[in-house]
């Protein structure tokens, strides 16, 4: 694999009911208009044409395994047609997905919706998202949308960063009219959007159908669970004099202990962007201090005021081993090349292989500068990303104001160990107690 950097991409690629749509996005030397955009979308969706034999599900080369794509990819789309459309879906500016299904929050059923919404945004069917594209841009029927990126050339600031000016530009600049169109006028002099033309072969079917089935099993697999926290958020949590990042991971370790009965390595990602092309590195949230805390909690013969002064401790030492991961002082970077160098020359560590696993790996999608007071339709979920280890959980949260903060909880439905519903409960639980310990006046949470 290698990452493709195209300079200036003038196109996109839709994909709607099994077809592939090349859609230009300049015209006369300038961008498209919204309302221009709108037209070419619209007649995206009045063409009633049938997929080509093997386009509907050909991205699900994309989800299944690296080696038989990379072989399909040299026999069947290094030349003609193939190579043509294959080579406008990677050198698009992104990939749109226009998805027949609905989904988004429900007031009605707020566990399911979420956790549906989640699930269609992280894997869809398997192929109906190109995966190897740097971010798929889906738009369901109900007029929802979402992104599914691809995490190698970037991290998920970067994609959050993105969506909040997709928000804020939506909101603030462009709007639409009173009949729900965009703003602005049709333009019949832009050509319409190109179908993308395919020949697949009978025997590379067989190869996406094999693809299609190795992701589906993975997707089937995904225990995914999404849901809004509102007790309080980070208000209250500075209130009590606390990082809220602390008091979250912390809330994170006791969930984890209730859940599991017993503490997991833990892996936070912390942003290295102070350095020229800079990119993650790990704060191990379980810590000394955050056990004694844990085990404070969970005792009933300990006093409040000394499971107090355990929890400033290990928030003081979350906050310190964040800041050294920020700084380039990390220590997971390092080990990771060892790591590496390891299996390449085939050599057998047993430290190496002790403290690299990760059952819990977690993650903050920052909120960068959208000020909800002024603008609380642009509230965003955030982001989730699914489990990194098959006896684990990964958990994303986004804090999005003074009052609440979005939690994405994944795992493997095949693990008996794991339940990303029942680790969600006692997620929230922790954070209540965790709170409780503040003695704070009923009135300061919600």
């Amino acid at each position: 694999d290698t990452l493709q950097h195209v300079k200036d991409s003038k196109h996109i690629v839709v994909y709607h009911k099994g077809r592939y749509f090349k859609v230009w996005l300049y015209h006369d030397g300038r961008l498209l208009r919204p309302r221009e955009i709108e037209q070419q979308i619209q007649r995206i969706l009045d063409d009633d044409s049938e997929p080509q034999p093997g386009e509907e599900k050909l991205a699900a080369l994309t989800a299944g395994d690296r080696v038989p794509w990379a072989k399909a990819r040299q026999a069947y789309f290094s030349r003609g047609k193939n190579k043509q459309s294959l080579d406008a879906v990677e050198k698009a500016a992104f990939f749109v997905t226009l998805d027949d299904m609905e989904q988004g929050y429900k007031k009605e059923d707020p566990v399911r919706s979420l956790d549906a919404y989640a699930k269609s945004l992280i894997h869809g069917k398997c192929y109906d998202r190109w995966f190897d594209k740097t971010f798929t841009l889906i738009v369901f029927k109900n007029g929802k949308m979402g992104l599914n990126a691809e995490h190698s050339w970037a991290d998920a600031p970067i994609v959050g960063h993105l969506w909040e000016n997709v928000m804020a530009t939506e909101c603030l600049e462009l709007g639409y009219s009173v009949d729900g169109h965009c703003k602005g006028d049709t333009n019949p002099n832009i050509p319409i959007p190109t179908k993308l033309q395919w020949e697949i072969p009978e025997e590379c079917q067989e190869v996406i159908e094999k693809s299609l089935s190795t992701a589906v099993a993975l997707a089937d697999d995904v225990d995914f669970c999404s849901f809004y926290f509102d007790t309080f958020g980070k208000g209250l949590i500075k209130k009590v004099k606390t990082s809220p990042d602390a008091f979250v991971q912390l809330a994170l370790q006791l969930a984890h202990y209730r859940d599991m009965g017993k503490f997991s390595l833990t892996y936070e990602a912390s942003m290295t962007r102070l350095f020229r092309e800079g990119r993650t590195e790990t704060v191990r949230s379980c810590t000394v201090e955050s056990c004694r805390f844990v085990q404070a909690m969970e005792d009933p013969t300990e006093n409040r005021e000394n499971t107090l002064k355990f929890f400033r401790q290990a928030a003081d030492k979350h906050q310190l081993l964040y800041r050294l991961a920020m700084t380039g002082a990390g220590i997971d970077r390092h080990l990771f090349c060892l790591y590496v160098v390891s299996k390449y020359l085939a050599v057998d560590s047993p430290f190496l292989k002790e403290v690299e696993p990760w059952r819990l790996s977690t993650s903050q999608t920052p909120q960068q500068h959208i000020d909800l007071k002024k603008n609380p339709e642009m509230l965003s979920s955030g982001g989730g990303f699914g489990p990194v280890a098959d006896d684990g959980y990964g958990v994303s949260y986004i804090i999005l104001d003074e009052n609440s903060i979005h939690f994405h909880v994944s795992s493997k439905i095949s693990c008996s160990e794991t339940d990303s519903h029942r680790f969600g409960k006692n997620i929230e639980k922790a954070m209540v107690d965790i709170m409780g310990l503040f003695n704070l006046s009923k009135n300061c949470t919600k």
